[in-house]
């Protein structure tokens, strides 16, 4: 049975990563026909066609390898102007890409082409993409918090201590001479439900929380709900010290490298954990948190990836919040479809990777380099500028910018990125990530 949950759990990725790709092509496809540009292929895949069905002008259909998507537009580039042999690779490759272009100009169709668009309907054409990516992310994320709900401690009490054990005691019992705990000297048994602290309504334990550990030594009015009836206790923290972490939970160190702590109230009680709904806002928002996680990763990309392959040939650890190829978000997929939980918790994890997903691609396919979406997009503003600049000095239009120039750069970081996929699937298969190692 487990193994038929990992499988599941592979499998909805690779629908979730398909359907993701395919929407990423209709970000591009609808403005594209909007604005009249011919679009001759819609593609999801690469390699060998698995199947195709052309509607109208557009050719619609499969490739085998699921890695990526493209349409096929005409006209992205303007046509060449000399046909002669080319000499050197370089100019090769040029001339080439001229070609391909060029073929897919239709006779009687030469005004609808991309590069003859205003500049802000190619940055929309272009953005479409991403833009699509994130949006189906923000709904993954808005379905996530604010319909299933947050995991996290609710108001209600699990358990409480019975007394106050010593710092860095190692015991699992009350001694004779222990202290009895705030919260059971107050009368809170498991099972309350806790209404309001110092006057405050709460609506989760961290907001409990928060108060009680900002009144060290004050006696506070605890309005607990009880069997229907509400109840009001008189509750005194006591000082304890508490090591200080940040948004990701990790130790807060000082100037010295040593472990921050800091003096709160402290009264011994655990709540019991549930999903709790976010605000509609709460989605947006962690959209934009994971996308400037993963701007930061894709700008430390470098030392992210020796890090990799050190993993690989050294047998280093490997970072868990590093990146993931196909095969490695599969597999963590995988995991979380087959562990030990319950199945509101394993549909959470699936959607939160196929939401982070999305993230990845939106991020980066922004990169300002050709082939990505950025690169087309920076190409666009820059034929811009340079129509505004000619416009304020009253010179005659520019010719519209000629991107096959740039093939040998695009080649290059074609081949970058074709190298760091190629690690990435290695580390994945031979130092795999888990997310419960």
């Amino acid at each position: 049975m487990e193994i038929l949950l990992y499988l599941g759990g592979i499998l909805f990725m690779l629908i979730g990563l398909g359907l993701s790709i395919g929407l990423h092509e209709v970000g591009h496809l609808v403005p594209a026909k909007l604005f009249g540009v011919r679009v001759g292929q819609y593609m999801i895949g690469f390699g060998p066609r698995l199947w195709s069905k052309r509607i109208g002008e557009t050719e619609y259909g499969f490739k085998m390898l699921p890695l990526g998507g493209f349409i096929s537009m005409s006209g992205m580039y303007p046509p060449s102007k000399s046909t002669g042999p080319a000499s050197g690779v370089f100019r090769s490759l040029i001339q080439d890409a001229r070609s391909a272009n060029d073929e897919t100009i239709a006779e009687g169709a030469e005004d609808r082409v991309f590069y003859r668009l205003p500049v802000w309907k190619r940055v929309i054409v272009m953005l479409g993409g991403p833009l699509m990516n994130l949006i189906l992310a923000t709904a993954i994320f808005t379905v996530l918090l604010s319909a299933i709900g947050l995991q996290q401690g609710t108001t209600t009490i699990s358990s409480v201590s019975q007394c106050v054990v010593p710092a860095g005691s190692t015991a699992t019992e009350c001694a004779a001479d222990d202290p009895e705990s705030p919260a059971a000297e107050a009368g809170i048994k498991p099972g309350d439900v806790i209404m309001s602290v110092d006057g405050q309504p709460v609506s989760t334990f961290a907001d409990a929380t928060a108060i009680v550990q900002a009144a060290p030594g004050d006696t506070l009015d605890m309005v607990v709900l009880r069997d229907g009836d509400e109840k009001t206790l008189h509750i005194t923290p006591i000082a304890a010290e508490r090591t200080i972490t940040d948004a990701s939970g990790r130790p807060v160190l000082d100037s010295e490298g040593q472990q921050v702590v800091k003096t709160v109230g402290y009264v011994g009680m655990w709540a019991q954990m549930g999903y709790v709904q976010q605000p509609l806002t709460a989605g947006p928002q962690m959209a934009v948190e994971t996308a400037g996680n993963v701007a930061t990763m894709i700008l430390n990309l470098p030392a992210r990836l020796w890090d990799v392959g050190a993993a690989v040939f050294t047998g280093a650890e490997r970072d868990p919040n590093g990146p993931l190829s196909v095969v490695g978000v599969g597999r963590l997929a995988g995991e979380v479809a087959s562990v030990d939980a319950p199945l509101l918790d394993r549909w959470s994890g699936l959607l939160s990777l196929l939401g982070m997903l999305n993230i990845a691609l939106f991020v980066f396919n922004l990169i300002p380099l050709l082939p990505l979406d950025g690169g087309h997009i920076v190409v666009a503003l820059w034929d811009g500028v340079r129509r505004a600049w000619a416009k304020l000095f009253r010179r005659p239009p520019p010719e519209p910018v000629d991107a096959t120039k740039l093939v040998p750069l695009t080649v290059v970081v074609a081949v970058l990125l074709i190298a760091m996929g190629a690690l990435l699937l290695v580390a994945d298969i031979l130092k795999p990530v888990s997310l419960f190692q």
